[in-house]
């Protein structure tokens, strides 16, 4: 699409490319491979003289189409689309870093990814430091000759800690470095990191880009030139998202704005409600005033995603009470769903954590973590209401 459109047009239209029989909705390409019209010509598609489908771990239409509406959506140049988040996360840094290399990485990422970063990549010679999302003075004094990337959730899972993307890309490109940002609570609707500086957006597409729990999938955003590594790794290891996936991520992209307002509504006045409940210590929500960061969150989005923490007093007993208690919202660590669902980040999405990082990283024993979905409000406090009544 070479005019500027709005977003939602973009979530629609981009990355349409019309077979010869003219379909309206996109089409679902199954297939390991394409036919060449001569040997010649598989030869320049396998050397890159010229472009087209090859083999489908790199190359498929229904991929390519999803590829090009994210990207349009996130006003980057290209995406490489993986298996999972978890695998965008792994082709991002094995795609542009080597042995002797070495990562700041917010304090406040999913539990994978500390995982990732602390347990695999060290073992090949990658190390990490992590410092605080919110205090860009320990980015500063973290950097080292060898830094190459820094890593930032923003808002984090689960304490929906806002970083500085701004201020984390000057410090990042002021040492050499270049600023990745995990945009996979806002989405590029509620926010989007290259305009604020990051040269690299990473997205779990499983969540909110999905929308309704379906299907895996990731994708890496950036320069073509940044990305061509990250392709490169996807193309030899084969972290492939499957055509079909990106068939349901496209219809997902649809409706994402419609959703992400939807979701954020909802979590707002739920948030908003379970700051007047006695059995809540603590709400975090970027949408309320009374998150460290609102202010931040305010500037760099367009509104507080759906995605609300709590503390309950009682510690994880009491927490797991009030899980155990509703009777509607689904007990799953998944997010971004149509369906509400709620979880205990410290035994589950954080569970293989040692106890000092999860203090560390701000992970209580009485926190609750609720991604809101779209159904009544009403219907959702009335069920946490349940939780809360075991608490009297």
């Amino acid at each position: 699409m070479t005019e500027k459109y709005d977003l939602d047009t973009l979530a629609v239209r981009a990355g349409v490319h019309r077979s010869q029989f003219h379909e309206h909705s996109e089409a679902l390409f199954l297939t390991s491979s394409f036919v060449f019209d001569s040997a010649e010509q598989a030869a320049k598609r396998f050397s890159g003289e010229e472009a087209g489908n090859i083999y489908a771990r790199f190359t498929n239409p229904t991929v390519t189409a999803f590829q090009e509406r994210l990207a349009a959506l996130e006003g980057a140049e290209f995406c490489v689309a993986t298996a999972s988040g978890m695998s965008a996360i792994l082709a991002c840094v094995m795609g542009l870093l080597s042995a002797g290399d070495h990562i700041v990485a917010s304090r406040a990422i999913f539990g994978s990814t500390v995982q990732l970063f602390t347990n695999i990549l060290k073992r090949f010679g990658v190390e990490t430091t992590f410092v605080s999302p919110t205090d860009v003075r320990e980015w500063q004094a973290a950097c080292k000759p060898n830094t190459k990337l820094f890593f930032a959730e923003t808002p984090s899972n689960p304490l929906t800690e806002v970083c500085d993307i701004t201020a984390l890309a000057e410090i990042a490109h002021r040492h050499g470095a270049w600023l990745a940002v995990d945009n996979c609570f806002c989405t590029p609707i509620l926010q989007r990191p290259l305009e604020l500086g990051a040269d690299i957006v990473i997205h779990s597409a499983t969540k909110y880009i999905d929308g309704q729990g379906r299907v895996l999938g990731g994708a890496v955003l950036g320069s073509k030139t940044l990305m061509e590594g990250v392709y490169q790794f996807l193309r030899t290891a084969g972290p492939t998202l499957s055509a079909f996936n990106a068939w349901i991520f496209l219809k997902g992209l649809e409706t994402l704005r419609i959703r992400m307002d939807a979701h954020s509504a909802a979590a707002l006045e739920l948030a908003s409600w379970l700051e007047t409940q006695p059995f809540v210590t603590r709400v975090l929500y970027p949408g309320l005033s009374s998150h460290p960061q609102h202010a931040l969150a305010m500037k760099q989005q367009k509104s507080g995603g759906g995605i609300v923490s709590f503390e309950v007093k009682g510690s994880k007993a009491a927490a797991w009470q009030v899980i155990d208690a509703t009777r509607m919202l689904s007990i799953t660590a998944n997010l971004g769903d149509t369906k509400t669902t709620i979880t205990h980040p410290a035994t589950t999405t954080h569970g293989r954590l040692s106890p000092e990082q999860r203090t560390a990283a701000g992970i209580s024993d009485g926190l609750i973590r609720i991604a809101v979905g779209l159904e009544s409000v009403e219907d959702i406090k009335r069920d946490l209401q349940h939780g809360f009544d075991c608490l009297t």
